[in-house]
């Protein structure tokens, strides 16, 4: 069933909203852990208790909808909510529980006070969405009803729909026995053909077949073999009530070598794409060394124009601490025109050196710059350059068919060893001697 719940206030709204008489019928089916007995005054209580806290949110609130054409007993409900509750640790908390029916149809609506009145805090509900599609989907095949598309886990991918990374990711993997097992189970409980149930199995990358013992198998991209009863859980006989007569079907040979086709065609497109990536990539490298070499140098020739600036201006400022006349006169006789010229030429070092320190500064800045992004090209090239070549020997792998497959064990001469025709086991014993 499809499980929808949320954190909330608003106590009052809620208890109003589950008690609407727009359906043909409201049942109060569970109040539990409230000292009052009506709806609107449960869940004012837990708002009082939640004043006691910062918690505004104080509510869980839950609806549980079962397939529109199923009718599903109250004892199915009260499972499905006594699992939800100890999943959420919400266990002991005070519970409201509401059927509603409308149009024949019933479904339900369950309420948790958050506030744990020993602690005087709020229960933390951490994942909620994914714990409760978890659930969900743990009832649906419970119940054998048709999944809906939505609940069917993304984990098993089709190898036409991979990216570079994802291709790469799907080959470093190892198969979990949990969720492979939860795969197949994804694909018998959304199809309800044989059709259905191979496209639903292409899908993840994997072909129906035919078995070696005329069961129903599928092969994976690695050409592996997996029993459907086995994986999906079920009995011989109601895989072949759904799927029919499996001789119509590749046999697993016929399917490893598609299964292996796809791949390689894929690959192929992968490869195109990623030398088209790294066209455009080193196209832009090239372009990103040119707009740094142009904004370097017009950082270097800034610099120098407003050095220079300054230096004429210093200069000037230098110049007019000299004076002329009677009173340059008196500057010689005295000594102070010498001692001035000194101070002018120590400044006009100390300028000469705190210009070569700020060019001196720049070019490091330019160097550093200059070798990140030669690095960065380097490390890119390399990246494109290892992807292209893995990318190859997959290829390669994959056009020779299935990769587990060895080649059949040959004599020099260069006949087939498995063709070689068994000798007889003697049945009389060995020979003795008189």
């Amino acid at each position: 069933m499809i499980l929808v719940g949320n954190q909330r206030g608003g106590a009052k709204n809620l208890a109003l909203h589950l008690m609407k008489d727009e359906n043909e019928r409201v049942e109060i089916h569970e109040l539990r852990g409230f000292a009052s007995t009506d709806l609107i005054s449960a869940f004012q209580e837990s708002y009082a208790l939640s004043r006691g806290t910062r918690c505004r949110q104080h509510l869980f609130s839950l609806s549980l909808n079962p397939p529109p054409e199923e009718s599903v007993a109250p004892s199915v409900f009260e499972d499905a909510i006594a699992r939800i509750e100890a999943e959420l640790g919400l266990t002991g908390q005070p519970r409201a529980v509401v059927f509603h029916e409308k149009n024949g149809r019933r479904h339900a609506h369950a309420v948790w006070c958050r506030i744990d009145a020993d602690a005087m805090r709020a229960v933390p509900l951490p994942f909620t969405k994914r714990k409760l599609q978890d659930i969900a989907r743990q009832i649906y095949l419970e119940q054998d009803w048709r999944m809906p598309r939505g609940f069917v886990r993304s984990g098993e991918r089709d190898p036409r729909t991979y990216s570079l990374a994802e291709w790469q990711q799907a080959k470093r993997a190892k198969k979990d026995p949990a969720a492979l097992k939860a795969m197949f189970q994804d694909c018998w409980a959304i199809s309800d053909s044989r059709a259905g149930f191979a496209l639903a199995l292409r899908e993840r990358g994997y072909i129906l077949a035919r078995g070696d013992r005329r069961g129903f198998v599928a092969v994976d991209r690695d050409g592996e073999v997996y029993a459907i009863a086995r994986w999906v859980g079920i009995k011989t006989k109601q895989v072949r009530a759904r799927l029919g007569d499996a001789d119509t079907l590749p046999g697993t040979q016929a399917a490893r070598a598609e299964a292996a086709k796809v791949v390689a065609d894929r690959l192929r497109e992968i490869r195109e794409e990623q030398k088209a990536s790294a066209k455009r990539s080193l196209k832009q490298l090239v372009e990103n060394h040119r707009r740094l070499r142009a904004v370097q140098q017009a950082e270097a020739a800034s610099l120098a124009k407003s050095q220079a600036r300054r230096r004429v201006q210093e200069n000037a400022e230098r110049s007019g601490r000299l004076r002329t006349g009677l009173l340059g006169l008196l500057d010689r006789l005295t000594g102070r025109r010498k001692k001035t010229l000194a101070q002018i030429r120590f400044e006009e070092t100390k300028a000469a050196e705190r210009d070569c320190i700020e060019s001196a500064a720049l070019e490091r800045r330019h160097s550093a710059e200059s070798t990140s992004l030669q690095d960065r090209s380097t490390t890119l090239k390399q990246s494109f350059r290892e992807a292209l070549e893995e990318l190859a020997n997959d290829i390669r792998r994959y056009e020779r068919g299935p990769p587990f497959e060895a080649p059949p064990k040959q004599r020099r001469d260069g006949r087939d060893l498995s063709e070689r025709p068994r000798r007889r086991r003697r049945r009389d014993g060995p020979r003795m001697e008189p």
